[in-house]
């Protein structure tokens, strides 16, 4: 696998970002597009409240596709009747200036909740999009840039692969700053790749590569309404089908979970008014299941990303969101361990305190990444989550979101 510098367009994709008005100055409307049929595969929100844009991919996903129109600025979310007829539209718009049918179209809206699409934007922005279509990888960051909420910069990942000697790229995308947490975060991600591999496979995959990488970060504990991860796939580059329990295939499943985690990884980074970057790593779980729940919690309690804010050494508060998680672990046997650039401090050993060096703690905690080891003594199972502390911009970016 290698790891590309900038984003590359795979082959027989296009696509185009534009400001077609929905927001005041910054581009809020992106295409893409494979002129090819495509497999594809969708993770989506697991909130009740889906919004709009949500259920109709749910509705479509099991059938060929073309591309995917995406807005925002508005979600399209909790709009009634009115927003699940916007959401067709939209789709309806893509293919008729373009090719295929409605259905041949995913569609994806984030922003605002509760505010009927502007329509006539959107017609106009659909239009000026399937005309701006390009392979470039301009195009590329173009779209990218488009999708982006309260994000600070855009979150990207491109690689090469071989299948059967021929090369493959997966390039990837995403928006996310805020309503961050594990079970699908609030986010947009959109994979593109010139592979063959059918749409059950890559459905497979994908629900795989989520669950350790977009369900394992955490900025503030909330989940959206309109959290979409879609892969399309359109077999552009002429290398053989990718199938089941062959070398391909893990060559595949390696570069698809490196383009979901970087992306995971950025989204967290990118956290609302975050200061620094939180890796919280567990080793020693009875199971999978426990490891991940224990890391999970640690990375999403307000009470650690507030001390992680002041960069205050307070371990009590990762051992005490372990202890509610949920997870089967003995507290008597666990060591944690702090690090970062600055170096590496063990502050609790077999569940013993450890007297440390406050000062030097501070200076580790200071950094803009900072870890957190976990080692329990319950089994050989181990996940590793992502967050960012709690900081006061946080509430400031919030509190003022709709104007």
């Amino acid at each position: 696998m290698i790891i590309l510098d900038k984003m590359k367009m795979p082959e027989g994709f296009k696509a185009a970002g534009i400001h077609a008005g929905i927001k005041k100055i910054k581009k809020d409307m992106a295409l893409i597009y494979s002129e090819k049929e495509c497999s594809a595969a969708g993770t989506f929100t697991t909130n009740r409240v889906k919004a709009a844009p949500v259920k109709y991919d749910i509705s479509i996903l099991d059938s060929s596709k073309h591309g995917v129109v995406v807005n925002s600025g508005n979600a399209n979310a909790c709009t009634a009747e009115r927003g699940d007829e916007d959401a067709k539209r939209m789709a309806a718009l893509a293919s008729s200036f373009l090719s295929g049918k409605a259905e041949d179209y995913f569609v994806c809206s984030t922003g605002v909740i509760g505010v009927p699409l502007p329509m006539k934007e959107i017609e106009s922005g659909i239009k000026a999009l399937s005309s701006s279509l390009s392979s470039s990888s301009e195009a590329l960051m173009d779209a990218s840039e488009a999708i982006l909420t309260t994000d600070t910069f855009r979150k990207e990942a491109s690689v090469s692969i071989k299948i059967g000697g021929k090369d493959v790229t997966l390039t990837g995308f995403a928006k996310g700053s805020g309503m961050i947490h594990p079970n699908m975060a609030t986010m947009l991600s959109f994979v593109i790749t010139d592979a063959s591999i059918s749409s059950s496979l890559l459905q497979k995959m994908l629900g795989n590569a989520v669950e350790d990488t977009f369900n394992m970060i955490s900025v503030d504990g909330d989940t959206s309404t309109n959290d979409t991860c879609l892969v399309l796939a359109n077999g552009a580059s002429g290398a053989d089908e990718i199938k089941e329990k062959n070398v391909e295939e893990a060559v595949f499943k390696e570069a698809l979970d490196y383009v979901l985690m970087t992306l995971a990884i950025l989204i967290t980074k990118d956290g609302e008014g975050a200061g620094r970057f939180i890796e919280v790593k567990v080793e020693g779980a009875k199971t999978k299941k426990d490891a991940k729940t224990l890391a999970r919690s640690v990375v999403s309690s307000n009470l650690v990303k507030t001390a992680f804010f002041g960069s205050d050494a307070n371990w009590g508060r990762i051992l005490c969101a372990m202890g509610y998680s949920g997870a089967d672990f003995n507290p008597d046997d666990v060591s944690l361990v702090f690090s970062s650039a600055k170096g590496a401090i063990e502050v609790l050993k077999d569940g013993v305190p450890v007297a440390f060096n406050e000062d030097k703690a501070k200076m580790i905690l200071m950094e803009k990444c900072v870890s957190v080891l976990a080692v329990l003594k319950d089994g050989e199972e181990k996940a590793t989550a992502w967050g960012c502390d709690l900081t006061y911009d946080y509430v400031k970016i919030n509190g003022d979101y709709r104007s």
